[in-house]
């Protein structure tokens, strides 16, 4: 289910534990609907068990809930694929299908409203190109409001910082955001996995960009995950570029 216009839209990776009752939370449908979707639904077979077996009992009912979230993503206006993988290694399936489906980011999936408010946290103008195509793919289209910010170092002066701020809003005017709608703010904060959850309390959404260099790990063990849990909202994470 593939769109001639998908490449005009930010590729994001939805992985979700298509047997083991995972569903897509509440809003998230709407958040993507500017996206181009890969739904990734996974199950994680026991080692003495082959996937091939474990596709044959179960695939039936795992493409027919695959369908249906398909569904819920079109319905939001989201171009859409659907992808069914039994495997052992849950992270290497979930890598592997970064690569061949080229995406731009991966969401870590919480339920969400309608999202008003978005917090872009941004580490340098390395890869601020891909946020940028991310967040102006999600967000140019409609009212929300965009903070980016940036926890910065303790020999980084306010002046440096506003500089690389300015420079990925730059890039987000340019792909059609509002000026208007985009804020710049800075922490001076200890621990930036804490830093971020602090300050995404009053917002909907979080983008942040990947730091190690298995996104797979990162987004499902690492900083991803902890902003997720402490901020209680979706957390889109933008891949380095390849």
């Amino acid at each position: 289910m593939t769109d001639t216009n998908s490449t005009e839209r930010p590729t994001v990776l939805v992985p979700v534990r298509v047997l083991d009752g995972d569903g897509i939370p509440d809003g998230v449908p709407e958040l993507l609907g500017n996206a181009h979707v890969v739904v990734l639904g996974y199950h994680v077979v026991p080692d003495q068990t082959a996937p091939g077996q474990a596709r044959l009992q179960f695939e039936d009912r795992a493409t027919d809930r695959l369908a249906e979230f398909a569904t819920m993503f079109e319905a939001a206006g989201a171009t859409v694929e659907t992808e069914l993988v039994f495997t052992h290694e849950k992270q290497q399936t979930i890598d592997r299908q970064i690569r061949d489906h080229a995406c731009h980011a991966v969401l870590v999936a919480n339920a969400t409203r309608p999202p008003e408010r978005v917090l872009v946290a941004v580490r340098g103008t390395i890869g601020s190109s891909r946020i940028a195509r991310v967040v102006a793919g999600l967000f140019a289209d409609t009212d929300a409001a965009v903070t980016l910010y940036h926890l910065a170092a303790d020999d980084e002066s306010d002046t440096d910082a506003e500089t690389m701020l300015g420079a990925v809003r730059d890039r987000l005017v340019d792909r059609g955001m509002d000026e208007d709608a985009i804020a710049l703010e800075i922490g001076r904060e200890d621990g930036p996995r804490a830093a971020i959850a602090d300050a995404a309390t009053s917002y909907d959404v979080v983008v942040m960009g990947e730091s190690e260099p298995s996104l797979a790990t990162f987004v499902f063990g690492m900083a991803a995950d902890d902003v997720a849990e402490q901020f209680l909202g979706p957390v889109v994470v933008v891949q380095r570029d390849p």
